[in-house]
Order: C-alpha cells, then sequence, then structure tokens
C-alpha cells in the first residue's frame, strides 16, 4: 500500500517545524517526532498520516503515491537521528545533538524540495545487496 504524497509532505513537515522548535526552544520537544518515529515503526502506522488524511480534498488514490516501504526505511534514519540527537542532548554533548538534528532538518526540508537523500541511500544499498547476491551465485 502506498502514501498519498501530500501526508508524506505533512509527515515532513510536522518533523522540520518540530525538531527546528525543539533547538530554538526546548530539547525535549526532540521526544515528540522522536517517540511519533517510534510508534509508526512499531505499528507501520503514522499518527501524523493518520491524522492528515481528514485534511485530503479529493480521495487519496487521487494523488501521486510514495512507496511504503520508503517511507518506513527513512523513518527508521529520522527516528535514529532524532533518538542520538536528544540522548547527546541529555548527556552534554550538545554539538553532536546539534549535528544530528540539523541534518534530520535538512533531510525532511531537501525531501520537501523534492529530493529524498533517504531513497538514495536505500536505492544504494539495494544495489549492493544484489551485486554481492550475484557475485556470491
Amino acid at each position: 500500500m502506498n502514501i498519498p504524497k501530500p501526508l508524506v509532505q505533512l509527515n515532513q513537515l510536522f518533523i522540520v517545524i518540530t525538531v527546528l522548535i525543539a533547538l530554538l526552544a526546548a530539547k525535549w520537544l526532540l521526544l515528540l517526532p522522536f517517540l511519533i518515529g517510534v510508534v509508526t515503526l512499531a505499528t507501520k502506522r503514522n499518527p501524523v498520516i493518520m491524522s492528515g488524511k481528514k485534511l485530503l480534498k479529493k480521495p487519496a488514490s487521487s494523488y501521486q503515491m510514495e512507496d511504503r516501504d520508503q517511507q518506513l526505511f527513512n523513518q527508521w534514519i529520522a527516528t535514529i537521528c532524532m533518538g542520538v540527537a536528544f540522548i547527546s542532548f541529555l548527556m552534554g554533548y550538545t554539538l553532536v545533538g546539534y549535528v544530528f538534528s540539523i541534518m534530520v532538518i535538512l533531510a525532511a526540508g531537501v525531501a520537501l524540495m523534492g529530493y529524498c537523500i533517504g531513497c538514495t541511500i536505500r536505492y544504494r544499498y539495494m544495489m549492493w545487496k544484489y551485486k554481492r547476491k550475484k557475485h556470491a551465485a
């Protein structure tokens, strides 16, 4: 099952805004997108996307679709980075916290503009696995 692009973009915007607010106001706010990421990965259902379905003006099937597996892969990356950032801030490694937070903001922000770094990473990984399997046979 695929996900309508506006809902994927809603999730990306949510991540950008909450991480940015966390960096500017209160680092503990990183827990919000982190916990939503954990819920998404555990249940395969993103609360932001589920809530956003009500905002669609047309039937979901009429929108350009995004690959669900790719979005879960991207969610893994973002959730891990936000977790590292939050733990880094807690432990006093402020620079590491900022680096991982800014990586999330940049990746989600660039995705909103049309380039998916997670897609590139997953594609290269899948090609590496394919070539490795092909040479092993």
